[in-house]
């Protein structure tokens, strides 16, 4: 059964049973009830919808927030593990280690220069880039050490392009929008509902009244787009670098 229409169920039945045991409750209500003697409900509602709406504002910004965080910190580990392939490959022959060095920069040059573009645009890494980081993970593993020195240098030389292998593949899990569609609808209904709230509690056309009703309105509207933009960590305005590539690979350009 679809998500969605497990959701439309759910909501349904709830509206419906509130409403049935409010007709039964009002066909019970003598002639002689005053309901002034009762509290308003309207100012009870507004108050908790705003505050279980604020909640899930909260959770959601929450979320997207550490989505960013965690694709950034993937780029980070990325950059340091091939920038630690560099400095490691030193211990090796000048001709392995420069070809070593020439495939790492060419791999950085083509994330910085062209993947991150088709990651932004497309949500998907690019298959040249896979072929540059297995040239380099093939420049690590053929190569048969001849000495001691050279035979320590060679497994941490090995776990640090499997790192950075792995960041590669978390960068491209972060690379697309990571909430789901049913968060937004209940976001955005959210939104309708607790606004449109504002208009059960009276609200007159003077200066003071207007002004905190469109400041309200557009604090959940900056909200919602503060959420849609950090949706995307590699692909909107406040969104993740690659400052880590380029602050560790001087010599790469954009």
């Amino acid at each position: 059964m679809s998500e969605w229409l497990v959701l439309s169920i759910a909501m349904a039945s709830a509206c419906a049973v509130v409403l049935i045991i409010v007709v039964l409750n009002n066909r019970r209500v003598g002639d002689d009830d005053d309901p002034s003697q009762t509290p308003d409900v309207i100012e009870y509602m507004t108050m908790m919808i705003g505050v279980v709406y604020a909640i899930v504002l909260g959770l959601a910004i929450a979320g997207v927030w550490e989505g960013r965080s965690a694709a950034q910190e993937s780029v980070r580990i990325e950059a340091q593990a091939l920038h630690e392939v560099k400095a490691r490959a030193s211990v090796y022959p000048a001709e392995v280690r420069d070809r070593i060095r020439a495939d790492v920069d060419a791999y950085v040059s083509h994330v910085v220069n062209d993947e991150w573009k088709v990651m932004s645009e497309r949500n998907t890494l690019t298959e040249r880039g896979t072929e540059l980081l297995d040239q380099v993970r093939a420049d690590v593993t053929d190569y048969e050490p001849k000495t001691d020195h050279e035979g320590q240098a060679y497994q941490p030389l090995v776990d640090q392009v499997a790192a950075a292998d792995d960041a590669r593949s978390s960068r491209k899990q972060n690379a697309g929008a990571t909430m789901p569609g049913v968060v937004w609808f209940g976001l955005i209904i959210g939104a309708l509902v607790t606004v449109g709230l504002i208009f059960t509690l009276q609200i007159r056309r003077t200066f003071r009244e207007l002004l905190l009703a469109g400041l309200f309105s557009a604090l959940i509207a900056f909200l919602l787009f503060l959420i849609w933009d950090f949706d995307a960590p590699f692909g909107r305005g406040i969104s993740a670098t690659a400052d880590p590539f380029i602050d560790m690979f001087p010599g790469i350009t954009r």
